[in-house]
Parts: structure tokens; C-alpha cells; sequence
């Protein structure tokens, strides 16, 4: 892992700019974070104008929804050689760019198979930006890993949130093309600080070398190869709850606002609000749950109240759909909580940036692309069975898988003592 930098041309400012600690390095764990969801939840508010201009139909639909999960997912697996090449610096401007790029062709889509490849390219690369920020925040920030996943989930929470909430106002006004384009915007900005980060890198003659790319991403100074979180009971533990907790959170991502509106009778624009309030439940979590995370030697409880809050949640939408559906939307925004949760137990449960990164690649990879099924299964047996039973049905058995994966993946060990418990730990 990279040591500090010297301070740059501020001289002997208090304030650092770069290296471990800086400035920069905050702001832009802080961007970053805020790119990855808008291409998620900037879409399914929006996929009835959608369907009326370029005809997606529920198949369409499905396969937007899934789409995010797959990218995140293969994203997982090709950041883990990727950052070792370049450096993960450079992979998170890549990432942004991708996330930039994607969202402009979004906004001039003339068919459905244009739209699926544009969110293709925005959605791989907030996937890469998905696997890097963790082990950025491991190895900019190593004394403050729980105050910066708290910052760092909570920006991914806001960038869930803001979206959902003014996709359908901003459709309204510019049209959906618009609307979906702006995002562009953020991802372009989100690129500045890495770009300075490396820039600073380069003036003070201390450039991440090859060895640095390898340790910062899983591998060593005397290997050159990622460790293989694969191997581990605890890497595959952590990528089955990642898998389970997202099928869950992407199912509904994807069909909440259709939910909302067929379900419940509400209106496209309370879809849209429904998808807001569901994240906005997420944000008071992301800032508390690493804290509970950092200070629980054993966190299994909070993943045992998510599953009671989504048991409950589950009822209602079955049985009392419209007796009090905001309450049933905000019990459902709830069950998520082990999300940020399951992050922060990425830097907890290893010593190094290079156990951190590994595990984030492995686990989030197998674990996207085990959710990359949710939206679409989640359609298929709606509109199989005509209700909701079967896909609620659906997400009881994954919500069992996820709390037997996390009963495991809670438990006080360390990735790299059960990888490699002869030899010590290395920084």
C-alpha cells in the first residue's frame, strides 16, 4: 500500500491535499460514490414513457433490471486484474468515464437494443467503481475505515436517492431522454480528483508502481497474483449474503414504482417517490451501520432484524397493500440495512488493502451476478401467477440463504489468516 505523499506545492499547510489522508482523496471517494446508483434508480421511474417511445416490454424491462447486477458482477471479476495492471486510481477515472459515456448515449437511445448497451457501459462502470472504493478507503484513509465507509455508503445511498426522487419531475419538464443524459454530468466531475491524485503522483516522483498496483489489489510485492478469496469460508459466505442482500434490494429497485402502481394504485409520479423513499430509509443506515459494525465483534443481529422487518414488509404487501402503503414502503427501505453493513465487513474482516480488495473483488462479483436473477425472476413469476405471491415467495427463500451466508460471514475471523495462516500478515 502506498505511503503518504509528500505535501504538494501548499508547501507546509496543515491541510493535506494528497496521499493518505488528503483532501483530494476524500472528495473523491466522496464522487465516486455518488455515480454508482443513479444509472439504477434514474430508470425504473421512467419505464412506462420509456415503453411508450421505444416499445421495451416486460421482457425489456426485466432485462434493464437486470443489467446493473451482471455489470456490477462482471465488473467484480475483471477489476480484480485491471487494478493490479494499472493501479486502482486509474480504473476509478475509467470507471467514471464509462459511467459518463453510458449515460450520454443513453439520452440518444433511438431503439431499445442502443438503450440495453448504453446502461450496459454506465452500469460496468459503476461496477468498477463498486470493487475499487472499498480498498480506496483502505488504503487512503486506514486509521478511519468505519468513519469513511460511513462517508463513502452514505454517498451511495444519496446517489440512490436523489435520482429516484427527481427522475419523473425532470422527465416531466425535459423528457426522459434528459433526464436520464444529466447524470453524465456527475460522472465527468466524479473523475477530477483521481485525475489530480495521479497527476500529484507523478510531480512528486512517487508513481503507484507495478508492486504497489499488486499489493493495492490482492496480490504482493513477491507475487504478482491476487489472493483467492475463492478459497476462503469466509470470502464465499461473504459473496452469498452480497448476492441474496442484492437479488432482494434489485428486485425491488426494478419493480417498486410498477408495485406502487398497479398494486396499490398509486400514481407513475408516486412510483417515482415510492424508489426515493425506499433509498431514503438506506441513508439512515449507511451512517449507522458501520459504526454498529466497527463496535459489534459479532454483527449477526443486525441481519437477523432485516429479515424481521422484510417478514413484516412481505405481509403487508400481500394481505393489506393499501392500508397504509407508505409504511409498507419505508419497512421495506428498511430491510436493506445489511448492505452498508456487509461493506464495511469487507475492510473489517481483513488486515490489508490487498485482503480488502480481494475480497471486495470476489465477493461482489459471485454476489452480482448471483443477483442479476432477482428483477428477473422477480417479473417472470409475476406475471406467471397474476400476484405477488410468487415472488414474494421467491425472496423468503433468499432471505433464508442470506441469513444462514451471514451467520457465517459475521463470525471474528480474518480473510488472510484463513488464506494464508502461516505466513504473516502483510500491509
Amino acid at each position: 500500500m502506498s505511503t503518504s505523499r509528500p505535501e504538494s506545492a501548499a508547501g507546509k499547510s496543515k491541510v493535506v491535499l494528497f496521499g493518505a489522508g488528503g483532501l483530494v482523496a476524500f472528495l473523491g471517494v466522496v464522487l465516486v460514490s455518488l455515480n454508482l446508483r443513479p444509472a439504477v434508480t434514474a430508470v425504473s421511474p421512467l419505464f412506462t414513457p420509456i415503453d411508450e417511445d421505444l416499445g421495451l416490454g416486460t421482457t425489456g424491462m426485466s432485462v434493464l433490471g437486470m443489467i446493473p447486477t451482471l455489470m456490477f458482477g462482471l465488473a467484480g471479476f475483471a477489476a480484480i486484474r485491471l487494478v493490479a495492471r494499472i493501479g486502482l486510481e486509474k480504473v476509478a477515472v475509467t470507471a467514471m468515464l464509462m459511467v459518463t459515456l453510458g449515460s450520454a448515449l443513453r439520452a440518444v437511445a433511438p431503439n431499445a437494443t442502443v438503450l440495453t448497451i448504453a446502461s450496459a457501459i454506465a452500469l460496468l462502470g459503476a461496477g468498477f467503481g463498486n470493487i475499487v472504493c472499498p480498498p480506496l478507503v483502505k488504503k487512503y484513509f486506514a486509521n478511519k475505515v468505519s468513519s469513511m465507509s460511513m462517508v463513502y455508503t452514505t454517498g451511495l445511498q444519496l446517489g440512490t436517492i436523489i435520482p429516484a426522487l427527481i427522475t419523473v419531475p425532470m422527465a416531466n419538464a425535459l423528457g426522459w431522454r434528459l433526464s436520464l443524459g444529466s447524470w453524465a454530468l456527475l460522472g465527468l466531475v466524479a473523475m477530477g480528483p483521481w485525475i489530480a491524485e495521479l497527476a500529484a503522483a507523478r510531480k512528486s516522483a512517487t508513481p503507484t508502481s507495478s508492486s504497489d498496483n499488486a499489493q493495492a489489489y490482492g496480490g504482493s510485492a513477491k507475487r504478482d497474483k491476487p489472493l483467492q478469496a475463492w478459497r476462503s469460508r469466509l470470502g464465499i459466505a461473504m459473496a452469498v449474503a452480497f448476492g441474496t442482500n442484492s437479488l432482494l434490494t434489485y428486485s425491488f429497485f426494478t419493480w417498486l414504482p410498477r408495485i406502487v402502481e398497479e398494486e396499490i394504485g398509486l400514481s407513475q409520479s408516486a412510483g417515482g417517490t415510492a424508489l426515493a423513499l425506499f433509498s431514503a430509509i438506506g441513508l439512515v443506515f449507511a451512517i449507522a451501520m458501520p459504526i454498529v459494525a466497527g463496535r459489534l465483534e459479532n454483527p449477526f443481529s443486525m441481519f437477523a432484524l432485516a429479515t424481521v422487518v422484510y417478514l413484516v414488509s412481505f405481509a403487508g404487501l400481500l394481505w393489506f397493500p393499501t392500508a397504509a402503503p407508505w409504511l409498507l414502503v419505508a419497512l421495506l427501505g428498511a430491510g436493506p440495512l445489511t448492505f452498508p453493513l456487509l461493506l464495511t465487513l469487507i475492510n473489517l474482516r481483513t488486515r490489508t488493502s490487498a485482503g480488502s480488495a480481494a475480497l471486495s473483488g470476489f465477493a461482489q462479483g459471485v454476489g452480482y451476478i448471483l443477483a442479476s436473477l432477482g428483477p428477473l425472476l422477480f417479473g417472470w413469476l409475476w406475471d406467471l401467477g397474476g400476484s405477488l405471491t410468487l415472488p414474494l415467495v421467491f425472496l423468503v427463500v433468499a432471505l433464508v440463504v442470506l441469513c444462514t451466508s451471514a451467520w457465517i460471514a459475521c463470525q471474528p475471523r480474518m480473510l488472510e489468516d484463513e488464506l494464508e495462516p502461516a505466513e504473516p500478515a502483510r500491509s
